[in-house]
Formats: structure tokens, sequence, C-alpha cells
């Protein structure tokens, strides 16, 4: 329910100054008696234990953070949905909470990761440079939930909200960073040291032990037969490193898988901040 439709239903004028300071998590309609939940209070129940926050919101200052809440809607996103394809307007973005989102650059029918998007950030940076069309295919890689925006009303946002402007642009950065880097590393290193950094990323965005990825997925990631992704996986595993069986990865040793990875892992995490 958004907040403008909460304020129809109030008449007392401490009840609206109350609704639009934030200080309401629900209103009753005393019509039907329905219960209808505020933006902030979903947003809340989405986000209890501090296990589904995005970063990139939560930066911004309360009043800013409590102005975008009307336009974000809380959306599902499963293992293997696609969320766009290259040459596809971009109709919305997205915020993640607790999901994981995979930029894979295609040629020819081939694909190959450049990016991973988890609650740091946000899916559909283009449109924060003036670009419409997607570039890239975005696959969710984890399955969670995200916050949605309509691509006009985050125009919008961008254009009166300085501090969503400079975050965005400081995620943008990140994210340049991050593509660079992996150019460098799918040319000079191999695809175990590869492998090890994806689920290093992936690790540090589920904050969990256990992750859900197939032989599929990691090829595309990384660019390569599933036979290679089959070898590179059973050396982590038989440095019990890992633990790989039938899609689900289990980090069984964190230090030393950061120790098999390649040095790009840490030099993105420092100059990306």
């Amino acid at each position: 329910m958004s907040v403008a439709r909460a304020l129809r239903l109030v008449t007392g004028g401490p009840e609206r100054r109350a609704i639009e300071a934030g200080e309401i998590d629900a209103v009753i309609d005393s019509a039907t008696g329905n219960v209808f939940l505020l933006p902030q209070a979903k947003r809340a129940l989405s986000s209890a234990g501090g296990e589904a926050a995005n970063g990139l919101l939560a930066a911004l200052p309360r009043q800013d953070h409590q102005r975008l809440l009307a336009e974000l809607e809380l959306v599902p996103l499963a293992y293997g949905e696609v969320m766009y394809q290259p040459g596809e307007r971009i109709r919305h973005v997205h915020f993640p909470n607790d999901a994981i989102v995979s930029l894979l650059a295609v040629v020819e029918g081939k694909a190959l990761a450049v990016g991973l998007v988890g609650r740091e950030g946000m899916v559909g940076i283009p449109l924060a440079l003036g670009a419409e069309l997607a570039l890239v295919r975005a696959v969710v890689q984890g399955t969670g939930s995200a916050l949605r925006m309509k691509a006009a009303s985050f125009h919008e946002a961008l254009e009166h909200c300085a501090p969503l402007r400079r975050e965005v642009q400081r995620y943008a950065y990140t994210k340049l960073v991050e593509a660079r880097q992996t150019a460098v590393c799918n040319r000079f290193h191999g695809v175990e040291e590869r492998l090890g950094r994806w689920l290093l990323m992936t690790h540090d965005r589920v904050r969990a032990d256990r992750l859900h990825v197939t032989h599929e997925f990691l090829a595309d990631m990384l660019g390569v037969r599933r036979a290679g992704v089959t070898q590179a996986a059973g050396d982590l595993q038989r440095r019990r490193l890992i633990d790989y069986r039938r899609g689900d990865v289990r980090i069984l040793d964190r230090k030393g898988l950061e120790a098999a990875a390649c040095g790009c892992y840490r030099i993105v995490k420092v100059l990306a901040g």
C-alpha cells in the first residue's frame, strides 16, 4: 500500500502527519476492517533479523530513504530467472536483498560472467548512465527477494535525490572496476583460480556457507566447458576447500579458498571498497 493511499484513509491532522513522518506501520480501513501495511513496515518485515537489506538503499539518509519507499515494491527472484537480455529495454531497477544476480556478456550464443550483484548494489545501472537498453544478460544466481522500482520513477528519484545519485555513481564505479579486473582475470588466470574467485564473491553476498550453483551456470560464469568446471571443482574438493554435490556447494575452508583463488578477488574488494 502506498503512503498516498494511506493518507486518503485518514481524516485527522495528527494521523496524517504521523504517516508522512513514517511513524505509523499500518492503517485500518474503518469501512472494511482491512489492515494495510505501509512500505516502511513491509521493508522491515522483509529484512527481519538483518538477513535481507539492500546496502545501497540503507546508505541513504533516513528522510530520502523514506521518500523512496513509496516507489519500491518487494518482489521474489527465482534461481535461473532471466531479468533481461542484451538489447532489451530496462523497465525496472532492482535492489537485491538476499537474492544474487549474475551479469553475463553474450557473444554468438556463448555467455561469460562480467559482474555479480547482491545486497550491496542494484541491477539496472545503464538507466543511471543515460542508457535504456541492456548490454548484458541479467540472470538470478541465488533465489531471494529484491526491491523493484519502475524506470521512470528511478529517473525522477535520481534527479531530485542527490544522496541517491552519489550512491549509484559510487556503485557504478565498483562495477567498472569489477568488469575490468574480470577481463584481465579471464585472460591470465586458470579455471580453478577463477572458480575460487567467483565462489568467494558469491559467498560474500549470500553470507552462508552453502551455495546452490549448477555445472552449467558455473560454465557460463567462467566461459569454459562443463568438463573444465568438473575438474576445477574436483581439485578444490580434493584440497578440502569445498564440498560440491549435485549443484550444492559448501565452503569448508574460507581462508584456504582465498589462498587458492587468484589475486583479482582481493584487488576488486580493495579498489571497490
